[in-house]
């Protein structure tokens, strides 16, 4: 199938890639727009990961306030240059994470700050729950892992869907940035405040 420049710059309006990136992924796709996205994003995926173990000592930090006062997110977001920082996009992307962590209410960044207690806890309750919800024994380990998998999407930042976009998590939308920057990027810690809170 021949690929026309409306189709390319169809693409780029959708996903911020370059030119000749979304040359090649109308290509392998055949023109499908839907493929075409996919192949950018696993694209994107491979080359954030390449770029994963650099250094993220610049960023900012971003703040959010919602409901008139009532809840404030405060996040910090790295990268590795100050010139990165100060880009539009860059300051979009910080935004929208202190947007995500009012909506979505994170409790924790990633599966590995969830203490040892709470976690084991978290299981203790869905073994009980699955043991008498009458499935079989063989079944029980394997709910716990599944039930196991759906807390951490839920209080995990980087676990969870992405508000403006459920079709991807907030891990996705930073490594997304990260291919498109060039940069590493890293959501390095968030606070979310709400009026009559006590925690």
């Amino acid at each position: 199938m021949q690929v026309t420049p409306a189709m390319i710059k169809d693409l780029r309006e959708k996903t911020g890639a370059g030119i000749m990136d979304c040359k090649e992924a109308l290509t392998v796709s055949n023109g499908l727009m839907n493929e075409a996205i996919d192949f950018l994003r696993k694209k994107g995926l491979q080359s954030a990961a390449k770029r994963a173990a650099r250094t993220t000592q610049e960023g900012v930090v971003g703040s959010y306030i919602h409901g008139g006062g009532r809840i404030g997110v405060l996040v910090e977001v790295n990268c590795e240059t100050d010139f990165v920082a100060r880009t539009d996009e860059f300051q979009t992307l910080v935004h929208d994470l202190a947007m995500h962590v009012a909506a979505a209410t994170p409790l924790y960044l990633t599966r590995e700050d969830v203490p040892s207690d709470i976690l084991a806890k978290e299981r203790e309750i869905y073994e009980e729950q699955a043991k008498t919800s009458g499935r079989p024994a063989q079944a029980i380990p394997k709910i716990i892992e599944g039930r196991i998998e759906k807390y951490f999407q839920e209080v995990c930042l980087l676990d969870q869907s992405f508000v403006k976009d459920p079709s991807m998590t907030v891990q996705e939308l930073v490594q997304a940035r990260i291919a498109k920057t060039g940069e590493n990027i890293s959501i390095r810690r968030f606070i979310r405040f709400q009026v009559g809170d006590t925690a």
